[in-house]
């Protein structure tokens, strides 16, 4: 088996028991990523300079064998999260030569546990889609279709471990974008409760929805690498100050006597049939474990979609604000009258289409005569789902229901942009809400296209999720290995 082929896990255990060296583990993903890039395109910027950081690891191993447990072991960082010295360009032209002076919380936790970052990967720009057709620069693949999306917006995120281009990413994730693509390519990908990892350092799209997520072939991987990036973090005002327990010690076979809330309306005909029947025999699977699984109502599901894309564009209008053609990024030249000149020049050349529309929607609900129409309710809406999940909470441990209506599309098949903000209404209340969630294969349909379940809890309830989807995998043990 080529080292590329070993998860996180497998990897760290050969390193701690000196059978492989970093050296070699990070040229067996280089080579990957160098034959397999050409399909996937996945990678913004691959860093050579990963081989030096390995044989530094490799040298601190020989005088030391206490190193943290993913040391040597590579990652991939989503291209809107700051590396200093490293491009950072939200797959946007307004930042394609953007270098940040600093690195982001979390590039300083995966240092400081000697993790080795292999390069930048693709997403929608800025974080603005749900394929990464949007990026400014190339479409990422998918690895089971290479004719499909691999979702989005964290697409590069999620096929380089798909595809075996490394073991370990972290994406972002606003409204399902570390899920929807996870469910896709038939990874493990988790959103953290709201403030449980830092924001520090991730390129806002929308600061009250963004959250950082780890992103794995398995479980246990996905709870390794979380216990590295969770913690309260002084730079980020948003920032939970709470004890971070061993996210490991959660990974026990087990789901006897928990309680399951299955929201019908996460069930209905919008649902494909191959994706409901999978999630379903996977929720009969945890039943005939001892799980309790009871259906529930969720009727303010059909407007959480609405409520998401107020806010998310409102928030959007408002960060985007900073890219003007004067302090950094991309700056219009040529016939240049007067500041709003440059401003406007600066953003219609350098934007894409969709960035456009969601910064005029945004503008627009914020607008004097709108405001109250719009923003005000749904904020008000806001409020109100989380009083609802609260009170499903108080009776059940978690909510299950597909990770999305349906599997991957063909590149360029969906050009109605609603059709695509559809694709995240399973999502994108655990956003909204502010509360953790997990998308876990569970299957796949009649076109081998992989299909992903999410669990979602309360606030810091990490662990239980990871309990149920560390079962589940355990009991399906899919063969999760795209061809090509």
């Amino acid at each position: 088996m080529e080292l590329f082929e070993l998860t996180a896990k497998e990897l760290s255990e050969k390193l701690i028991n000196k059978e492989i060296s970093s050296e070699e583990t990070v040229k067996s993903f280089l080579d990957r990523i160098e034959k397999t890039e050409p399909k996937i395109s996945a990678f913004n910027f691959v860093n050579n300079n990963a081989i030096l950081k390995a044989k530094e690891i490799d040298n601190l191993r020989l005088k030391n064998n206490d190193l943290p447990i993913l040391s040597g072991v590579p990652i991939a960082l989503k291209d809107n999260i700051c590396t200093k010295g490293i491009l950072t360009t939200c797959s946007s032209k307004i930042l394609e030569n953007f270098i940040p002076p600093y690195n982001a919380t979390v590039v300083e936790k995966l240092e400081s546990n000697n993790i080795i970052n292999l390069g930048k990967v693709n997403l929608d720009e800025f974080a603005m889609g749900s394929s990464t057709e949007n990026s400014a620069f190339r479409v990422t693949n998918n690895p089971w279709d290479i004719t499909r999306v691999a979702g989005g917006s964290s697409g590069g995120s999620i096929a380089s471990v798909s595809a075996s281009q490394t073991p370990l990413s972290l994406g972002s994730d606003t409204g399902g974008s570390i899920r929807l693509p996870a469910s896709f390519c038939g990874v493990v990908g988790l959103k953290p409760t709201y403030g449980l990892v830092s924001r520090y350092g991730l390129v806002a799209y929308a600061s009250s929805l963004d959250q950082i997520g780890p992103v794995s072939k398995t479980v246990t991987d996905n709870a390794m690498l979380f216990n590295v990036i969770a913690g309260n973090d002084s730079k980020d005002s948003t920032s939970l100050k709470t004890e971070i327990p061993d996210y490991t010690k959660s990974l026990v076979r087990d789901v006897k006597g928990l309680r399951i809330a299955m929201p019908k309306e996460m069930f209905d005909d919008g649902i494909s049939p191959d994706v409901k029947k999978s999630v379903i025999e996977s929720i009969k699977k945890l039943e005939s474990l001892g799980a309790i699984v009871e259906e529930i109502s969720l009727p303010l599901l059909k407007y959480g979609l609405s409520a998401y894309y107020i806010i998310a564009t409102a928030e959007a209008s408002s960060n985007l604000s900073r890219y003007d053609g004067v302090k950094y990024g991309f700056r219009a030249e040529g016939n240049i009258k007067d500041l709003e000149t440059l401003y406007l020049e600066s953003r219609s050349q350098a934007f894409g289409s969709e960035v456009k529309r969601r910064i005029m929607i945004g503008t627009y609900v914020l607008s004097s005569g709108y405001y109250d129409a719009y923003y005000k309710k749904a904020l008000k809406f806001r409020t109100l789902l989380l009083q609802n999940l609260n009170n499903i909470f108080s009776n059940y441990d978690m909510i299950v229901s597909p990770t999305s209506p349906i599997t991957a599309w063909k590149k360029g098949e969906k050009t109605d942009p609603l059709s695509v903000y559809l694709a995240d209404i399973l999502t994108v209340l655990v956003n909204l809400a502010g509360i953790p969630a997990i998308s876990v294969p569970c299957g796949f349909d009649s076109e081998n296209l992989p299909i992903g379940i999410q669990f979602m809890s309360k606030s810091l309830n990490e662990p239980i999720l990871y309990q149920t989807a560390y079962t589940l995998e355990q009991e399906l043990n899919l063969n999760l290995k795209p061809n090509f």
